[in-house]
């Protein structure tokens, strides 16, 4: 489930909730190949936190779908559909932030951002349109998002096996839904979440951090592995097969109080 690294992967990881594909609507997965031209930005006015606000949340769900997601600009009601998809993760990362999810334990967005002045001039305002949110007066853009879940497993998804026993339940966390605009590749974003991911764990307690990314990700295992994630397991191809994805790699961080780190 990912997001900006030093190449132009568009997407981390993968998501953790899964698109249905339409042939109608021309909606596919975006290919670790997919290419665009990085945007530098000064770092001096980000601030990566979590965030339980409706406008950030929403901020978030935008950025998923279209992270996550290759649309052809001229099929029919595809603005509504992509809508329809944000309002969908839009509900579900509410309630999973408010614990009404059955299996998970305790859920956290972060939400990495600028101010909306800052990239006026990227070549095209659809990032800034659809990612925008308003905190204490300012204008500013989503532009990378993951969440920290404390569970033992994600649904559809390897589960990691540390540690072991009922200690799993309170000691172990995945990341999930990790993905930076496309635009602001190559800007180290990708780092910076996965780092205040790692605090964010560690003040819950957790002693064992996963995340899943699919094998022909190369961008996404950079970053993973460049942040101290080594491999745990691979995703059985059958499995690959009937959920329609690319096969999951299954990687493990201990952190800080883990015994093992």
């Amino acid at each position: 489930m990912v997001l900006l690294s030093s190449s132009p992967s568009l997407s981390i990881t993968s998501p953790n909730y899964r698109y249905s594909p339409s042939r109608r609507l021309c909606l596919c997965p975006i290919s670790a190949t997919h290419v665009v031209t990085p945007h530098h930005i000064d770092k001096s006015s980000l601030t990566i936190s979590e965030t339980s606000s409706e406008d950030q949340l929403w901020a978030a769900a935008r950025l998923r779908v279209r992270s996550f997601n290759e649309f052809k600009p001229s099929t029919f009601g595809i603005q509504d559909h992509k809508r329809y998809l944000a309002e969908r993760e839009f509900e579900a990362l509410k309630e999973r932030i408010a614990g009404k999810r059955t299996g998970f334990n305790r859920v956290s967005c972060l939400n990495a951002s600028l101010p909306l002045s800052q990239l006026l001039s990227l070549p095209n305002d659809d990032l800034c349109a659809q990612c925008k949110f308003i905190e204490n007066g300012e204008d500013r853009v989503v532009v990378g998002t993951l969440d920290v879940n404390q569970c033992m497993s994600l649904p559809d998804e390897i589960t990691g096996m540390k540690p072991e026993g009922i200690e799993g339940q309170f000691a172990r966390g995945y990341l999930s839904n990790v993905c930076v605009a496309n635009e602001l590749h190559r800007n180290g974003l990708g780092y910076d979440l996965v780092a205040k991911s790692k605090a964010v764990a560690q003040k819950w307690g957790l002693t064992d951090l996963y995340v899943h990314v699919a094998v022909n990700n190369e961008p996404a295992k950079q970053l993973y592995m460049k942040s101290g994630f080594v491999y745990e397991n691979d995703e059985p191809a059958w499995q690959a097969r009937f959920l329609d994805r690319p096969r999951r790699l299954l990687l493990w961080l201990g952190l800080p109080g883990n015994q093992n780190w």
